[in-house]
């Protein structure tokens, strides 16, 4: 991280998905190891700071993972999750997909970030299928990462297309895990999943009142 940097959002306005990344990268602990899901997500890796010690996992089965691969970086075989080409940064490993899984699986995964299409109050998420009759649902390793990591951010904007919601009372959507989101980070706001109910760290562009009557559930300070 460059300390000369302003943190994404210093301007005010609402983010968008580069700076939303860029802000879980500055967020994301010194020598954490990490797994990044398909979609979004995957922008993390661009943003994490050089010598922070922080080792991507994928789930296809590579540990020490790069940033995205660009021009003449491109190797066809060398691919995270989501066949987006990455780079293999000194010190990588490759590994069975089952080892992957088994990683996941028995909690050595400290942070994964998910996109999500809901997240419940209570910190359920909705992340594999809308429930719509032409949707084609695609669970990939959510669930194993939904609760094996220690802790579960979610990346995603915090309304649809239409104007809905994606932070809910409660999902409607198929669930993924049950209170495994830890923390909310969004075009609009950063938002903590807490036993206390769902605090803001920080907003972008939109008052904390304004923003609790337009996802219509209840917003505690961070302080509070």
């Amino acid at each position: 991280m460059n300390p000369q940097q302003p943190r994404p959002g210093a301007d005010g306005r609402p983010l968008d998905k580069h700076a939303i990344a860029a802000l879980i990268a500055r967020d994301i602990p010194r020598g954490a190891f990490v797994n990044l899901g398909i979609g979004q997500p995957t922008l993390v890796a661009d943003h994490l700071p050089a010598g922070s010690g922080i080792v991507l996992h994928t789930e296809n089965g590579m540990l020490n993972m790069g940033p995205a691969a660009h021009a003449d970086e491109i190797d066809p075989d060398l691919t995270n999750a989501g066949k987006i080409p990455v780079t293999e940064p000194p010190g990588a490993a490759y590994f069975h997909h089952a080892d992957s899984f088994a990683m996941m699986r028995g909690g050595h995964l400290d942070i994964c970030v998910l996109g999500a299409f809901q997240v419940s109050a209570a910190g359920d998420l909705a992340n594999w299928h809308t429930g719509a009759p032409d949707a084609i649902p695609a669970v990939g390793g959510a669930m194993d990462l939904a609760i094996g990591a220690k802790e579960v951010f979610v990346m995603m904007t915090l309304f649809t297309k239409t104007g809905a919601p994606k932070l809910v009372p409660r999902c409607t959507y198929p669930l993924t895990g049950l209170g495994c989101v830890h923390r909310v980070y969004s075009d609009l706001a950063v938002l903590d999943i807490t036993p206390r109910g769902v605090t803001v760290r920080e907003t972008f562009g939109i008052g904390v009142d304004e923003l609790a009557g337009r996802l219509d559930l209840p917003l505690l300070p961070s302080h509070a």
